[in-house]
């Protein structure tokens, strides 16, 4: 509206402009795409096969595995030193993240024996480092986040999980989304089991980072299934109480 008032004005005086924040725009959040486990796992199985050498396919591969494992954020897991990855007491220490805020992110053993084999594999591919991020590229830097995106893009399409356009990622899933799917299946099966689970939101919040629960939450709207367990559950309570 702005753009047209501005384009009539210069032959229409009269015409007014709107001021620039006058209705702003609200943030709306994409809807999150949930990998089923075999998605996850045709998505390592085709990180492996990537060109640039071996350690470029088994940094994907790790990439992919430990956001779907601990619902770190894509940035998070890219920044982190060979020293926030403490395998023998099985946790990450993820620093200055989003606020601002730091916190221990413990891990499953599986995923600290993923881990340990890509330090072994990469530091015998790699002995001499130019940096002391955990996951690197061939070149022995760390993998900026750019780039990292448009890899993934480029795994999904053979898969179907993204069109395939010449030259361009198109639309699709996205590396924040396995965060997404890690914080949907741990509500789920919260719900399935009968836990309380508005008691345990607050740990999900402290684990993922959240700000407050209210960012938490959120997945209750977003996930078609959390959204009909949690309705499930509420009228289960509300038939209760009546009788």
């Amino acid at each position: 509206m702005r753009g047209f008032a501005s384009w009539l004005r210069a032959s229409d005086p009269r015409t007014e402009i709107p001021p620039r924040h006058l209705l702003p725009t609200p943030h709306r959040r994409p809807t999150p795409y949930i990998y089923r486990p075999e998605e996850v796992s045709a998505l390592m199985g085709a990180a492996r096969q990537l060109n640039g050498g071996l350690l470029q396919g088994a940094t994907f591969e790790t990439l992919i595995g430990l956001l779907a494992a601990t619902g770190l954020r894509p940035g998070e897991a890219l920044k982190l030193s060979v020293d926030d990855v403490d395998l023998h007491a099985q946790v990450l220490m993820i620093q200055g993240s989003k606020g601002g805020k730091s916190r221990l992110v413990p891990i499953t053993p599986s995923t600290t024996a993923g881990l340990a084999q890509y330090a072994e594999q990469r530091d015998r591919l790699l002995p001499q480092r130019k940096t002391s991020a955990f996951l690197l590229t061939p070149q022995g830097t760390s993998v900026p986040g750019d780039r990292a995106r448009k890899t993934f893009a480029r795994l999904c399409q053979p898969l179907g999980l993204r069109p395939r356009q010449p030259g361009r990622s198109g639309r699709g899933p996205r590396l924040q989304d396995f965060r997404h799917t890690f914080a949907t299946r741990q509500l789920i099966a919260w719900y399935r089991n009968g836990e309380d689970v508005n008691r345990l939101m607050p740990q999900l919040t402290t684990y993922l980072g959240h700000a407050s629960p209210r960012e938490t939450y959120w997945y209750l709207q977003a996930v078609p299934e959390l959204l009909a367990l949690a309705s499930e559950r509420l009228l289960a309570h509300q038939g209760g109480e009546r009788s």
